[in-house]
């Protein structure tokens, strides 16, 4: 039985090491209140109450794995700023691993700042160089995480289009995978799926698959097959996991597939779901799980954080609790 399982993995206290490696950034809160517009233009004037931080990006996909228990180390790229001080200092105060995050002094680290009053978002500003990143940075990353690979039970490419994962970056670590014998879980951007060629397991939402097949919507299961097809032919991948936001998730092989209906009895906020589905699926792999199974318990955890609102994570009593109910 699967909780069973889950149960066992926790009682054993399973630690399993992952190595994610991805796009980093930091999202910044400016919480307060608007009661009125600003005279100069018809735009509300926000008094500022609190301020809060927290890790985006490749660094959500972490806090996710922490939450469940695994050791982390993180790879990608910050700027020599303020942030990417700030973003080095959280991961390290939850012990992850932060030597294979490189300084690149071209680009600010990415930061998304939110303005909000009350519950309703006003604007979002986004700092961020999305350049594809230099030769140079390439090679630096490159040797730190291939000299990490060896300590990693599974590996997690986290690409949010932000410059890291070019298409020789990709690829270098793919077979730098492949020769250490390490599964890679990509959770995809962008239209170049070609770039993942030789991953063991790749998780698009339903709107990425369409745009990379070139579909101009997935509507139902056959659509989904069919798009399916092609990311198949580009990448040789073994699994697709499709998630289908509140509707849940679809399993596919070349063969066969398996829709996993959504856990979750209320739905408040999808953010931040897909994070927690990569972790979860890339923990219990490293935990000996099947696919099914990893996927299974994954549903688990996306439906304890989409009752939640705004980016959460789920821990292993969390899910087990769920399961129960």
């Amino acid at each position: 039985m699967l909780k069973d399982k889950v149960l066992s993995v926790r009682d054993r206290d399973i630690k399993p090491t992952i190595l994610v490696i991805g796009d980093l950034m930091v999202d910044h809160y400016i919480w307060g209140q608007a009661t009125r517009l600003s005279p100069e233009a018809p735009v509300p004037v926000v008094n500022v109450k609190n301020e809060s931080t927290t890790l985006g990006g490749a660094g959500n996909v972490t806090q996710n794995l922490v939450s469940l228990g695994a050791d982390v180390i993180l790879a990608g790229i910050v700027g020599d700023d303020m942030q990417g001080t700030q973003l080095k200092e959280i991961l390290q105060a939850e012990h992850v691993a932060t030597d294979c995050i490189v300084t690149d002094n071209s680009r600010p680290t990415t930061v998304k700042t939110r303005v909000l009053a009350g519950s309703h978002q006003l604007v979002r500003i986004d700092r961020e160089v999305t350049d594809e990143i230099s030769l140079e940075v390439e090679d630096e990353l490159a040797g730190k995480i291939i000299k990490s690979m060896d300590a990693a039970d599974i590996v997690i490419f986290s690409d949010y289009n932000k410059g890291v994962f070019s298409q020789g970056l990709t690829q270098r670590l793919l077979q730098a995978a492949g020769k250490a014998q390490k599964k890679v879980i990509v959770d995809p951007k962008g239209l170049n799926y070609a770039k993942y060629k030789g991953a063991y397991l790749i998780k698009p939402n339903r709107k990425e698959l369409a745009e990379a097949a070139k579909l101009e919507k997935i509507g139902n299961i056959g659509d989904l097959q069919e798009a399916a097809k092609t990311i198949f032919a580009q990448t040789q991948t073994d699994y697709l996991v499709v998630t289908l936001s509140e509707e849940g998730m679809v399993i596919l092989t070349e063969l066969a597939y398996k829709a996993l209906p959504v856990k979750a009895t209320e739905v408040f906020d999808v953010t931040g779901a897909g994070d927690t589905v990569l972790a979860a699926i890339a923990y219990f792999l490293a935990a000996g799980f099947s696919v099914e199974e990893a996927c299974e318990v994954s549903n688990h955890a996306a439906a304890i954080v989409i009752r939640q609102v705004g980016s959460a994570s789920a821990t292993i009593d969390e899910i087990l609790a769920d399961m129960a109910g």
